[in-house]
């Protein structure tokens, strides 16, 4: 697979999925949204998304306990993953993202990020982490 183009990440949540974006020589991964996971037409607003950026890959996140076994959450993200790679010819993969939250909150706090906004948004900043994780492994 080529290294250039862009990749999208996505963090899924019961409630939120967070999204993140990297430029197309995946360099830069940046957050772009925050998608509620019950919403009807998430897989409508995830196809305007790829249609928009074109992506080469997606990653998802992939709930693991600190002991690297999987977490109680792994079959709603796997479940999500299987609705992606149903709806789009894009190649997916899923990422180990144990930390990716507690990450991404230490982030925001660390950029002078106030409590009650970084609430919404730690799920597009926690995209970012497994972006970067999804990264690095593709540049292996």
């Amino acid at each position: 697979m080529s290294r250039f183009g862009r990749r999208i990440a996505f963090d899924y949540g019961d409630v939120r999925i967070g999204v993140a974006i990297c430029d197309p020589d995946g360099m830069v991964a940046t957050p772009l949204e925050v998608i509620l996971s019950k919403d009807p037409a998430l897989i409508a607003k995830i196809r305007s998304l790829i249609e928009e950026y074109e992506p080469v890959k997606l990653y998802v996140g992939r709930p693991k306990q600190l002991s690297g076994s999987d977490s109680v959450a792994v079959d709603k993200a796997l479940a999500f993953a299987e609705k992606l790679t149903s709806s789009f010819d894009i190649e997916i993969l899923m990422i180990d993202e144990r930390l990716s939250t507690v990450s991404a909150a230490r982030n925001l706090r660390e950029a002078g990020v106030d409590a009650k906004s970084a609430k919404s948004k730690i799920d597009s900043a926690a995209a970012v982490a497994i972006l970067e994780q999804g990264l690095a492994i593709d540049k292996r």
